[in-house]
C-alpha cells in the first residue's frame, strides 16, 4: 500500500479505528429546531461513513448547559434526554458501514450571545468579554462551576446511552474550560485561579465527572488549542505543561489539538485556515503536545490530500489526522485513495466557503460540492439514466462543467463548447488573485473528470445556434456566464476608457499604473482581489465601497486573511462612500465620491479607476434560441425546488425539438456554489 500508516488501525480505549482519517468537531448548523439530529444531519455523516471514513467527531460544540446558547447556529442540543434518540440512529447509520461517531461537548462560556434562546446572562472566569462574539460575560460563582460540571457528567451519560463511541470535551476556541486555563481570561484569586494548578482545576473536575459517568471503558478525548497567539495568553509551553498534567491523569483517551486561539478576528482565521495560509501551518504545535503526551494525538487543520497525511503520519507528528473539510469537499476520499483513485478525489482548496457560511449563522455548505449536506436529494455518486440523449452545453465555467460531468455520468452524449481556450470561466480570474491562486483547483477536478468521462469538448469555439442545433440536441443547456457589469453606471465613463473593470486587470488587458482607486460595490472576495493584485505589484491603491467596511460580505475566516494583506500593503480602505463619477482632468483621472450619510462630495486625483460590480448574464444566445425551444426556455421551478426532474423531459420530442435551460451566471449572479447547484439538481435528471 502506499499509505501504510494512514490505513493502519488505532485502537483508543476500548475503541478500535479502521484507518487514522477523521472528521474532526465543527457546526454545522444542520440540527433541528431544539437541538436535535434530524434526516439531514444523519445522512451527512453517514456519506462519509459510506466513504471510508475511520471516525467522525459531530456536533462541534455541542453545549451541555441551558446557558451555553446553541440555537443560532442550530448545535446538537446536550441538554436533553431527547438527543438519546437521534443520536442513537445516528450511531447505527455510522456502524452500518464501519465507521466509529462520537461527539464533541462543550460549555462555552463567554463565547456566545446573550440574545436568543432564554436570554441567559453568560458565565466566564472573571468576566471578560469575548471580542469575537461579542459576549458579555458575568463572573462565574462557585455554585454555578459545580453546576456546569454535573451538566458535563450528565450529557455524557445521554451520549453513551445513545451508543455513541465516544465524547469529545473541548477545551479549544477559548470555551469555557480554556478560558479557566488561559491568563488572558482568568483574574480570579480563589481556588479555580491564580497559579497553573488551580487554573486547571475545572477541567480536570470536568474530566473526573465524565469518567464517573461514563466508567473505565467509554473513549473520552479533549481537544485543546497549541498556542494562543497572544502575548497575554496560553504559550505553547504552557499549553504542553497542561497536555502533560492531562494526559497523565488517566481519563481521557486522546488529546486532539488545533494551533490557535480563537476570540479575535485575527486569531479566528487560524482555525480554520484558508488557502492563503501554507498547508498544515500548525502541525508543529500538535508535534510539540505530542512530544509530552501519554495518550494519542490527532491534528485537523488543513490536512487536504493522502501524500501529505501520509508524510506527517510517518514521520510521528501525531497518531491521526482530520480531515474534516476534506470530506466536505469530497466524502469518498477515503475510498478513492484505497482504491487508487487519487486523481477523482474533489480536493479541497481551502475557499472556507462551509465556515465562513457557519459564522454567518447559515448551514455549511461547500463551494465545489453541492451534493453536500443534500444527500436525501443531491447525489454524490451519478446513476446512469435509463434512457440515453443528447446533450450540448455551451459555457465551461463551474456551471457548465458540472452540466456536462453529471450528464455524461448519466451515459448521455454530451458536446461542451466554450469560447475560451480553457475551461474554467471566471474561476480563472479569481485565482489570479494573490492568496487565491488555490482556488484553480476547482477548475483543475474539472478538467480532469470531464476529460475522463469522454465529454466532447470543444474549446476555442464561440457556439453559434446554428452550431448547437446541429449537433440535434435533445437538451441544450446554456452557461454562457455573464461579463463585468461596468455600464451600470454611465458617468464611470467606462465607454470613453476612464474606467476599467476588475476583470481588465485580472486578466493582463489593462496594465496597472501607479495611483489606483479601486471601487469595489458589491463586497465580495473580487474587489479586494483586484486592490491585492494591483498593491503586489508597486501600485498605491484606495479602495472604496459604499459598504461599512471593505470586503464586507466576505465571511469570517476570510476578511482578517484580506485585512492582513491591506494593512501590510498599505491599502487605504474607504467605506460608506458610493463613486458618483469619473472626468479627465489634465493627465488625471478625477473620481467623485458621495458619502453615504451625509451626502457630501469628495475627489480624488489618480491614474487608474478599477471598477468592481459583479456581473450582468451574457444571455443573448437564450434569447436567440428560446422561441425556438419545445419548453420555450422556462425551467419549472416547482420541480427544481423540489428537486424532482423537469415535466418536459418526460415528453415526447418530436424531431428537431429540443429543451432549452439555463444555468448560473446567465440568469442572474450567482456564487461558485449557486452556479454548480442550478447544474447539479438540474442535470442530475437529464
Amino acid at each position: 500500500m502506499r499509505y501504510p500508516n494512514l490505513f493502519a488501525p488505532i485502537t483508543l480505549n476500548q475503541l478500535t479505528l479502521r484507518n487514522r482519517v477523521v472528521s474532526t468537531a465543527h457546526a454545522e448548523v444542520y440540527a433541528e429546531p431544539g437541538g436535535l439530529p434530524g434526516d439531514r444531519y444523519i445522512r451527512y455523516y453517514e456519506e462519509k461513513a459510506k466513504g471510508g471514513l475511520g471516525l467522525a467527531i459531530c456536533g462541534g460544540s455541542s453545549p451541555v448547559s441551558i446557558d451555553s446558547p446553541q440555537s443560532w447556529w442550530k448545535s446538537v442540543n446536550l441538554t436533553t434526554d431527547k438527543v438519546i434518540e437521534p443520536l442513537n440512529r445516528l450511531a447505527e447509520a455510522m456502524h452500518r458501514h464501519g465507521a466509529k461517531i462520537m461527539i464533541q461537548a462543550t460549555h462555552m462560556g463567554r463565547r456566545s450571545s446573550y440574545y436568543g434562546e432564554h436570554w441567559p446572562h453568560l458565565v466566564s472566569p472573571s468576566g471578560i468579554r469575548e471580542p469575537v462574539h461579542r459576549g458579555n460575560a458575568k463572573i462565574i460563582e462557585v455554585e454555578e462551576i459545580r453546576r456546569i460540571i454535573a451538566d458535563f457528567a450528565a450529557a455524557a451519560k445521554r451520549v453513551k446511552a445513545a451508543g455513541m463511541d465516544g465524547i469529545e470535551i473541548s477545551a479549544a476556541h477559548q470555551h469555557l474550560i480554556d478560558q479557566f486555563w488561559s491568563p488572558r481570561t482568568n483574574f480570579r484569586t480563589d481556588e479555580w485561579g491564580g497559579s497553573l494548578e488551580n487554573r486547571m482545576r475545572f477541567g480536570k473536575e470536568v474530566l473526573m465527572a465524565v469518567r464517573e459517568a461514563v466508567g473505565p471503558d467509554f473513549c473520552v478525548g479533549l481537544r485543546m488549542c497549541g498556542d494562543e497567539f497572544h502575548e497575554d495568553g496560553l504559550s505553547h509551553d504552557m499549553l504542553k505543561d497542561i497536555a502533560q498534567a492531562m494526559s497523565e491523569t488517566g481519563l481521557i483517551d486522546y488529546l486532539s489539538v488545533v494551533g490557535s486561539g480563537a476570540d479575535t478576528h485575527n486569531t479566528l482565521a487560524n482555525c480554520m485556515p484558508p488557502m492563503a495560509l501554507p498547508p498544515e501551518p500548525f502541525v508543529h504545535l500538535a508535534a510539540g503536545i505530542k512530544s509530552v503526551s501519554k495518550v494519542p494525538v490527532m491534528h485537523a487543520q488543513s490536512i487536504r490530500d493522502p501524500v501529505q497525511a501520509e508524510r506527517i503520519l510517518a514521520s510521528g507528528l501525531v497518531d491521526m489526522v482530520g480531515m474534516t473539510r476534506a470530506h466536505i469537499a469530497d466524502p469518498y476520499l477515503v475510498m478513492k485513495i484505497r482504491d487508487g483513485r487519487e486523481d477523482q478525489i474533489k480536493q479541497c482548496v481551502g475557499a472556507n466557503y462551509c465556515i465562513d457560511r457557519q459564522y454567518h449563522g447559515q448551514d455549511v455548505l461547500c463551494v465545489q460540492n453541492a451534493a453536500t449536506s443534500r444527500e436525501a436529494t443531491m447525489p454524490h455518486i451519478i446513476e446512469k439514466a435509463a434512457r440515453k440523449r443528447k446533450v450540448v452545453v455551451v459555457g465551461a465555467g463551474p456551471a457548465g462543467l458540472e452540466a456536462a460531468r453529471v450528464s455524461r455520468e448519466r451515459g448521455h452524449d454530451v458536446v461542451l463548447f466554450e469560447k475560451q481556450e480553457q475551461v474554467g470561466g471566471q474561476i480563472n480570474l479569481a485565482a489570479k488573485a494573490p492568496q487565491r491562486e488555490q482556488m484553480a483547483g476547482i477548475v483543475r477536478w474539472f478538467d480532469m473528470e470531464t476529460r475522463r468521462l469522454g465529454v466532447d469538448r470543444r474549446l476555442g469555439v464561440a457556439a453559434t445556434p446554428e452550431m448547437i442545433l446541429a449537433e440535434q440536441p435533445d437538451i441544450v443547456v446554456l452557461a454562457t456566464g455573464g461579463r463585468s457589469f461596468t455600464d451600470q453606471v454611465l458617468d464611470w465613463g467606462v465607454a470613453e476608457g476612464l474606467a476599467v473593470s476588475s476583470w481588465d486587470i485580472l486578466s493582463g488587458k489593462v496594465a496597472p499604473k501607479t495611483n489606483v482607486l479601486v471601487y469595489d460595490a458589491v463586497s465580495t472576495h473580487a474587489g479586494f482581489g483586484a486592490a491585492d493584485f494591483l498593491a503586489s505589484r508597486g501600485c498605491t491603491v484606495e479602495v472604496v465601497t459604499p459598504d461599512v467596511k471593505v470586503s464586507d460580505d466576505v465571511g469570517g475566516t476570510t476578511f482578517p486573511i484580506f485585512y492582513r494583506r491591506l494593512y501590510a500593503q498599505g491599502v487605504i480602505p474607504t467605506p460608506n462612500y458610493w463613486l458618483d463619477k469619473v472626468y479627465q482632468e489634465g493627465d488625471k483621472l478625477i473620481a467623485v465620491l458621495r458619502n453615504e450619510y451625509t451626502e457630501a462630495q469628495e475627489e480624488r486625483a489618480v491614474d487608474q479607476v478599477v471598477i468592481e460590480n459583479g456581473i450582468t448574464p451574457n444571455d443573448e444566445l437564450y434569447w436567440t434560441l428560446k422561441d425556438r425551444s419545445h419548453n420555450r426556455g422556462q425551467t419549472d421551478i416547482h420541480a427544481l425546488f423540489a428537486s424532482q426532474p423537469q415535466p418536459a423531459l418526460a415528453e415526447n420530442l418530436a424531431a428537431g425539438q429540443f429543451l432549452l435551460y439555463r444555468v448560473g451566471d446567465c440568469v442572474s449572479m450567482h456564487n461558485i456554489h449557486g452556479a454548480i447547484y442550478d447544474a447539479l439538481r438540474l442535470s442530475k435528471d437529464f
